[in-house]
């Protein structure tokens, strides 16, 4: 009966002058003779593209290499891949569909989608080109704008550490990362932040450092000594632990005050 209706309906849609896609909802719990058989009696029919569905997202990248990769092979289709998140693998089972022969994939920006989401775009696009140097034409530089716009859209705030447009994703408060990072951003860069219109976000914390008061300072328009940068990390440490927060400005310049005072009254 399935086999039927793909011919029918197919044929019917070809005749209408549309290109067609088969979807194969659940994909991924399907017999792979089956879905041969569908992708025979689509291609026959008319169909340019079969969409692998792995509807409940229970997959993993390396079945979805072998998965695609045996459908690929034996079909001249082109092959869609569509992932659910419920596993935190759909980014990983998109670039592994790629890698086996996918020529379409489905992403969502920020990742939304039913239950746990979908792919999300800029994981994938920034994948491509990190992992693989594949540019597939999206710009990514305003892409920030975007994420924020669709999250206040659909009523879901991004996650702090959501990779890629998460606020954390270029924070960094440790103190041989920050120290590391203004010797060299390379040292503490995997992506950089300026491919996707961002920069690297120094924070106070308790895990910082000397630099990273002395940058944190300078960038509020004060110029410390390191002798007074650590005289002043204590605070800050003991600050961050008790509100679970980076300091503000205003705290920031309240610290410095009160060392110039201290300062004033030691000599």
């Amino acid at each position: 009966w399935a086999l039927k209706a793909v011919q029918r309906y197919v044929s019917k849609a070809r005749d209408m002058g549309l290109s067609v896609g088969v979807g194969g909802e659940d994909a991924s719990r399907a017999d792979d003779d089956f879905l041969m058989q569908v992708m025979e009696v689509a291609q026959m029919a008319g169909a340019d593209r079969f969409r692998f569905a792995d509807t409940v997202g229970i997959m993993e990248p390396f079945g979805v290499f072998e998965r695609i990769s045996r459908l690929h092979h034996a079909s001249d289709m082109d092959i869609e891949m569509h992932a659910h998140d419920d596993l935190g693998l759909a980014t990983a089972n998109t670039l592994a569909a790629i890698r086996a022969g996918a020529t379409h994939v489905n992403t969502t920006v920020n990742g939304l989608g039913e239950r746990a989401g979908n792919a999300a775009l800029e994981e994938v696009v920034m994948g491509l080109q990190v992992l693989y140097g594949a540019d597939c034409g999206v710009d990514l530089h305003r892409y920030q704008e975007l994420a924020q716009l669709v999250a206040v859209a659909s009523g879901r705030p991004l996650p702090w550490h959501k990779s890629i447009v998460g606020e954390g994703v270029f924070t960094h408060e440790s103190g041989i990362h920050v120290d590391g990072l203004l010797k060299d951003p390379l040292n503490y860069q995997g992506v950089d932040p300026a491919s996707v219109g961002r920069e690297h976000r120094l924070v106070l914390g308790k895990h910082s450092g000397t630099s990273a008061v002395l940058r944190c300072y300078a960038d509020i328009g004060v110029t410390l000594s390191r002798e007074q940068a650590n005289h002043l990390l204590p605070g800050i440490r003991r600050f961050a632990a008790e509100h679970k927060r980076s300091p503000s400005v205003l705290e920031l310049e309240t610290f410095y005050a009160s060392l110039i005072c201290e300062s004033r009254h030691v000599h």
